[in-house]
C-alpha cells in the first residue's frame, strides 16, 4: 500500500499565518505539532485576536494589519486564512512582498480571480498552492495506488457528500453574499475536488440549489459527466450534518471511503470476487501534510506543486463557477 511521507521530513520553514480565526488555528497546531516548521508570526485586523492567537500557538511576533505580517522578514511563507472573498487581494500582497503563500480553499471566488493570483505568481517566482489539504493525505494516496493497480476495475462512478449544520444568521459569513458565503465554496469545495481529483475535468455540468435568505446557496446536488459511461454525484448543503462520506464503484469493485471522507480516515474495498480489506488512516490530524507539500517544494525551487497544480486548482474554480451560474448564486463585484 502507498506510503505517505513522515511531515516531520520536510525541510524546515517560516510561516507567517495571515487571519486568526478557527481554520488558521488548526492549521498552526498541526504546524507546530508534526513538523519542523516555525510560526513566526500571526497578522490580523484586531489586536487583541493576533495576540491571543500568538499566546495560543506560541508565535514571537503578532501584526496589526497583513500588510506589516508580508513585509516582515522572518516570514518565508504566507498562509492565507481569510474568507473566500478576500483570498485574492491578501494572495497578491503577499506575492507582491515576494513571499510564498498558501491560500484556503476554495481558492478564491471564481476562476478569474485565480488566473489573476497565478499570473502574479508566476511573474514573481514565487510558490503558490490552494490549501486543498485532502490531497496530501495517506488514505487517498492508498486509494489512487489501489485504483492505480486495478483492483476495482474501470472507475464508473464516483459519489461524495459534505453537509454541516448551520443556524440561519444572516451576520455569519457562510451566509453573506459580500464574504462570498453559501454551501459550495466552503463545503462543496471538497466534493468537486475529489471528483477532479480521481475522474479529471467533466465534459459535462449538471446543478440543482436552492438559495437562503440572503441569495447565496445553502444546498446544491451535482451531476458531473465524463463522457457515456462515467459520473460523479455529489452533495452540499448548510442546513444538515450529512453523513459525509464516498464511495468509488468500478466494474470489478468499489471502495466505501469513511467519513470525513475529506479528512485522515479509512476505506474499504469490496471486490466482485469476495476478496476485502480495509485501509486504516495513521494519524488523526492532516494539515501537516499539505504544510509539508509546501516547505518540500520551495526547498526544491518549485512554484507549484505536482500533486495540486495550478491548472488542476483551475478546473475545480471552472467547474464551481458553471455550477453557481446554474444555481443563479452570484457575489457582489463579481
Amino acid at each position: 500500500m502507498a506510503r505517505t511521507e513522515d511531515p516531520r521530513t520536510a525541510p524546515p520553514i517560516r510561516w507567517g499565518i495571515l487571519g486568526a480565526g478557527n481554520i488558521a488555528s488548526t492549521f498552526a497546531h498541526s504546524v507546530r505539532e508534526f513538523t519542523r516548521a516555525q510560526l513566526v508570526a500571526v497578522g490580523s485586523r484586531h489586536r487583541d485576536r493576533a495576540e491571543r492567537f500568538a499566546t495560543a500557538h506560541g508565535i514571537p511576533t503578532t501584526h496589526l494589519g497583513y500588510r506589516q505580517l508580508v513585509e516582515d522578514p522572518q516570514v518565508d511563507v504566507v498562509y492565507v486564512a481569510t474568507p473566500h472573498s478576500e483570498h485574492k487581494e491578501h494572495a497578491l500582497l503577499a506575492i507582491a512582498a515576494g513571499k510564498h503563500v498558501l491560500v484556503e480553499k476554495a481558492f478564491t471566488r471564481n476562476a478569474a480571480e485565480a488566473e489573476e493570483v497565478f499570473a502574479a505568481a508566476r511573474a514573481a517566482g514565487v510558490f503558490v498552492m490552494e490549501a486543498m489539504w485532502t490531497r496530501f493525505l495517506p488514505h487517498v494516496a492508498a486509494l489512487h495506488q489501489v485504483i492505480d493497480n486495478g483492483e476495482i476495475g474501470e472507475v464508473v462512478a464516483v459519489r461524495a457528500d459534505h453537509g454541516q449544520y448551520f443556524a440561519y444568521d444572516p451576520a455569519s459569513r457562510l451566509y453573506a453574499p459580500e464574504l462570498a458565503g453559501g454551501a459550495l465554496l466552503d463545503l462543496g469545495v471538497y466534493p468537486v475536488a475529489w471528483a477532479h481529483d480521481f475522474l479529471g475535468v467533466p465534459t459535462g455540468v449538471h446543478a440543482f440549489g436552492q438559495k437562503t435568505q440572503t441569495g447565496v446557496d445553502g444546498q446544491v446536488s451535482m451531476v458531473l459527466e465524463y463522457g457515456e459511461q462515467v459520473q460523479a454525484t455529489l452533495h452540499t448543503t448548510l442546513w444538515s450534518k450529512t453523513p459525509t462520506t464516498s464511495s468509488i464503484s468500478g466494474t470489478e469493485g468499489y471502495v466505501r471511503v469513511a467519513g470525513s471522507f475529506y479528512g485522515p480516515t479509512s476505506f474499504r474495498v469490496a471486490r466482485r470476487d469476495g476478496r476485502q480489506w480495509t485501509f486504516e488512516q495513521p494519524f488523526a490530524r492532516g494539515l501537516q501534510y499539505e504544510a509539508a507539500e509546501v516547505a518540500r517544494r520551495i526547498a526544491d525551487g518549485d512554484t507549484e506543486s505536482p500533486r495540486l497544480t495550478w491548472q488542476q486548482t483551475l478546473d475545480v474554480m471552472r467547474t464551481m463557477d458553471e455550477v453557481r451560474r446554474q444555481v443563479g448564486v452570484a457575489y457582489p463585484g463579481e
